[in-house]
């Protein structure tokens, strides 16, 4: 493996002089998952963390809710005419007992590294029903402080970012801040995906305890995801969409967009936000 970056040739021009140069481009294939041999999705990644991102993207879609479910994830040997791997077809196999959902043509699904989720039925049908409620039980409660740093966690821990400056990001935090876990992908959604997934496959789920932060926006299909994962607090440096804030209001999920500097909106869920605290932290008190 190890596709991550891929270097080209390029032509470089500053201030009217041109010249040429290696440059560092982040690699985006296409994976293919399949459930059971049967064609369930595609969606366009960055290679690295692809059984993660197999696993999380089934909990997001309500297929499976904990690691035993999982008999087996693999890359599909002989996805070419010639009988190679290309390991972008990825199989899972669920364990006896665990039902397998309808996989029809007007339920599989293709995703992008842009929009995410495309070509969904309805609404109604990306509406899955949470499999663990958002329960953290007492809340969890986070200073605007905390949540104001760590944009800057996340960025200082980007790899591949500094390498090429072309991924999303997502990064499981604890309530005190601690970086639990990062993820790149070139979609945000795949980032995500990598983050549960690993969750998932460490017997980690539900993440009642976390806070996730995204770069870029905050998508109905994030707040959902992070639903599904059982994640109280979604955090995001640009704008959340007008569903992902509906949804955030009918799961009890706490939704923050524009965190950026010590500025951010809070669009629900504002009591898991600890503004007295911030307030004592403002006044030297």
């Amino acid at each position: 493996m190890g596709r991550v970056t891929e270097r080209r040739r390029v032509l470089r021009i500053r201030d009217g002089a041109p010249s040429t140069r290696p440059d560092t481009l982040v690699v985006e294939e296409p994976m293919e998952i399949r459930l059971g041999g049967r064609p369930l999705a595609v969606t366009m990644r960055t290679p690295g963390d692809d059984f993660a991102l197999a696993a999380g993207f089934l909990v997001s879609e309500g297929v499976v809710s904990r690691a035993s479910d999982v008999a087996s994830i693999v890359y599909c040997a002989g996805a070419t005419q010639d009988g190679g791997n290309t390991y972008n077809v990825v199989d899972v196999r669920l364990a006896p007992g665990v039902q397998l959902p309808d996989i029809t043509l007007e339920r599989n699904v293709y995703t992008t590294s842009s929009c995410g989720l495309c070509g969904k039925a309805s609404l109604d049908a990306v509406r899955t029903t949470a499999l663990w409620p958002i329960a953290d039980t007492p809340p969890v409660r986070v200073t605007p402080g905390l949540l104001a740093g760590l944009p800057d966690r996340l960025r200082a821990a980007q790899q591949v970012f500094d390498r090429t400056g072309g991924l999303h990001a997502a990064g499981l935090f604890s309530p005190e801040g601690d970086l639990l876990d990062l993820r790149e992908d070139i979609g945000r959604h795949n980032a995500v995906d990598k983050v549960v997934g690993r969750a998932l496959r460490s017997g980690e789920l539900p993440l009642s305890r976390t806070v996730l932060l995204v770069s870029g926006r905050a998508s109905f299909e994030l707040a959902q995801k992070a639903v599904m994962a059982g994640i109280p607090v979604l955090a995001a440096v640009s704008a959340p969409s007008s569903l992902a804030v509906d949804l955030a209001t009918e799961t009890g999920l706490t939704l923050v967009g524009f965190l950026r500097g010590g500025s951010m909106n809070v669009y629900a869920g504002e009591h898991r936000i600890d503004l007295r605290a911030g307030a004592r932290a403002a006044s030297g008190a």
